[in-house]
């Protein structure tokens, strides 16, 4: 009971059941390779980055936390020291901080706000930074302005 080729080609049909065609995408493999994709990503990604080499400042600062009575702390662009409205030696930021701390109470979790002149030398606020650090204070918060488009 061959089926000769000759019927086959002249009908077109085959006995027996024929089944229906299937428009449904099998997602399954799609989604393994996507996954496959994903991970090789995530794994490669980080290799691509390329780090630019420079010479970070060094610095006292220790982990930063919030407060609630802000200080401010300004450098200007010929890196001079304001301590709120007040010009201080850098010298002598860390005296005034610790005798601030002590008049509160001996808390060192207050917000103090850094604020410093666009063209400041970086190094001077580090150093600024790494003082006030070093003074007891967790929680500093840098001052910016909102950036304008367009500019």
């Amino acid at each position: 009971m061959a089926i000769s080729v000759e019927n086959v080609a002249s009908t077109g049909k085959r006995r027996g059941r024929r089944r229906a065609v299937m428009s449904e995408i099998n997602v399954t493999p799609f989604v393994d390779v996507m996954l496959v994709l994903l991970i090789v990503f995530m794994v490669s990604a980080p290799l691509l980055t390329v780090g630019v080499p420079i010479s970070l400042p060094q610095s006292q600062a220790k982990a930063l936390e919030q407060n609630n009575q802000p200080l401010t702390v300004s450098v200007d662009i010929d890196g001079e020291v304001y301590l709120q409205e007040e010009q201080i030696k850098l010298d002598d930021l860390v005296p005034k901080l610790k005798a601030i701390i002590q008049a509160r109470g001996g808390k060192p979790d207050d917000l103090i706000y850094v604020r410093g002149d666009k063209k400041a030398d970086y190094g001077t606020m580090m150093r600024v930074m790494g003082r006030i650090s070093a003074a007891g204070f967790q929680r500093i918060a840098l001052v910016t302005e909102v950036e304008q488009s367009g500019q």
